[in-house]
């Protein structure tokens, strides 16, 4: 729990979308920024606002908290779709890009 959690859409008894939030300190910001990951909505029901429910519930728990300075998540470059919901609910792209290392799992 002190790593993040995972928000669940449920319709007719069955969860048809997911993210999780996890937080980041920002030193230039002084504040938390919530970091939106593992978004998922079931195929044959995207588009019917079961992501913007879930981020709506993410947004306002964030601006009641006096310690979140923002919303943040990472999106494939490929993902138009993705990207236009996005844009769409008032978020925009960054001049950040993203650079990691991955580890090997050890032995």
């Amino acid at each position: 729990p002190s790593l993040g959690r995972c928000l669940i859409a449920t319709a007719d008894g069955e969860a048809v979308g997911t993210l999780s939030v996890t937080q980041e300190w920002s030193d230039w910001r002084c504040g938390f920024f919530w970091w939106i990951q593992s978004v998922f909505v079931q195929p044959e029901i995207r588009g019917r606002g079961v992501f913007k429910a879930l981020y709506r519930t993410i947004e306002n728990e964030a601006r009641s908290d006096p310690e979140v300075c923002g919303l943040r998540l990472y999106v494939e470059r490929e993902n138009a779709r993705a990207q236009r919901a996005y844009a769409h609910l008032g978020m925009q792209e960054t001049a950040y890009r993203i650079y990691e290392v991955e580890f090997e799992a050890a032995p």
